[in-house]
């Protein structure tokens, strides 16, 4: 299917050679290729069941800077706009917004236009909250008003002559929904381009898990991350071979969280860290397994938000992160109290995992929001939970 999908996509790329050449008025033939352009999920276990956006366009330009008014745009136009649910979109699931051909050269500025909510129903942009009030019922997500305009992100990338640009926009569904203490949702957008490549980490968690959460991370920062499905598996793709190696990390709801160090990704395999004969099982949690750090984010108007590191045998690696209340500023996070467990990557397989006793109820909680300082601290959550309030300032 892949090298279907792979021919499609060059013989696109000769039909904009041709267009583009039309275009040139005799002056010669411009050299082009093709921007294939797909939507994914950095999916987690989130309190909704759905949490929809639509897309209308994908927006391309050379420069970093320029607005949405300026000369020099290229597009693909979603017609009719997608409604989407972000959380279909888990273990390399894509889902395809269309393509275009472009003059080669390298670009820049990338913009992801969503169609606004107009007050009415259907709804374009909505979240169906797993339980509460509002269980099981669609309800609006609010967009900021740039949403229109497009969602910006800046992604230097390079168009080829005659060749196919694939690129994955990774819209991270659990850190881009904010609750108000108004019981109504935002969308603060949290968009990760990526080249799209044919790779990725797998592998399989023991079934008897639940809330299970996996992550490919850099130096503490969730690069992919995604959900088991129905047998176990797992599949973090596509993931950047040029950050490699990545360190995984696996969290389950009452258990202690594992990291595999040290996991090679190239640009074209598949790297396994486990099997069905032998998926990760993590080691039961005592009593209780979880305890909690929460207190407020000021201020709160910042949109903040919060996650909690952990340095588990010299890696460090974030275990969870929450949105803080966009009104009060309040944040809450269940954290394992029980010892991680560490393996490095090697092969053959099973990995070795080794508890790290060291690290069992030790956190270093982080507050950050766009505009601001960052600021952390460190929290002990061996024998109580904590409470950790945050007033950041103003970044110089």
């Amino acid at each position: 299917m892949r090298n279907i999908m792979r021919a499609l996509k060059m013989i696109a790329a000769a039909v904009g050679l041709v267009a583009l050449a039309a275009c040139g008025g005799g002056g010669g033939t411009v050299g082009s290729g093709t921007l294939s352009v797909a939507l994914t999920d950095a999916s987690c276990r989130t309190e909704f069941d759905q949490v929809n956006v639509t897309v209308s366009k994908v927006r391309v330009h050379r420069s970093a800077n320029v607005g949405e008014a300026a000369a020099g745009w290229n597009e693909i136009k979603i017609d009719p706009p997608r409604k989407i649910n972000l959380l279909t979109l888990v273990n390399g699931v894509l889902e395809e917004l269309g393509q275009t051909a472009l003059r080669e050269g390298s670009y820049t500025q990338v913009r992801l236009v969503l169609d606004p909510n107009t007050g009415g129903n259907p709804l374009n942009n909505s979240v169906v909250p797993t339980s509460g009030p509002d269980a099981d019922t669609e309800v609006p997500l609010d967009t900021p008003s740039g949403v229109q305009s497009g969602i910006k992100l800046i992604h230097p990338f390079t168009v080829e002559p005659d060749a196919v640009k694939d690129l994955v926009l990774d819209f991270d569904a659990c850190r881009s929904v904010v609750s108000r203490g108004n019981g109504t949702f935002g969308l603060k957008p949290v968009i990760r381009p990526m080249p799209g490549v044919p790779n990725g980490i797998a592998g399989f968690v023991d079934l008897t898990l639940t809330g299970v959460v996996v992550s490919a991370q850099k130096d503490g920062v969730v690069i992919r991350q995604t959900v088991p499905d129905s047998v176990g598996r797992f599949l973090l793709s596509p993931i950047d071979p040029a950050q490699s190696p990545y360190d995984v990390v696996v969290t389950a709801t009452d258990h202690a969280t594992a990291v595999v160090a040290g996991v090679p990704v190239s640009s074209d395999t598949t790297t396994q860290i486990s099997t069905t004969v032998t998926p990760i099982a993590l080691p039961p949690a005592g009593t209780p397994a979880t305890r909690t750090v929460s207190g407020t984010v000021t201020p709160a108007e910042a949109s903040p938000t919060v996650r909690a590191l952990q340095t588990v045998g010299g890696v460090t690696v974030e275990i969870a992160y929450v949105n803080a209340d966009d009104m009060t500023g309040a944040h809450s996070l269940a954290l394992p109290i029980d010892a991680p467990v560490l393996a490095t990557y090697a092969t053959p397989l099973p990995l070795t995992f080794a508890p790290v006793p060291a690290s069992a109820g030790q956190y270093t909680i982080e507050a950050a929001a766009s505009g601001y300082a960052t600021e952390s601290d460190h929290v002990d959550l061996s024998s109580a939970n904590a409470t950790k309030n945050f007033v950041l300032s103003v970044a110089p």
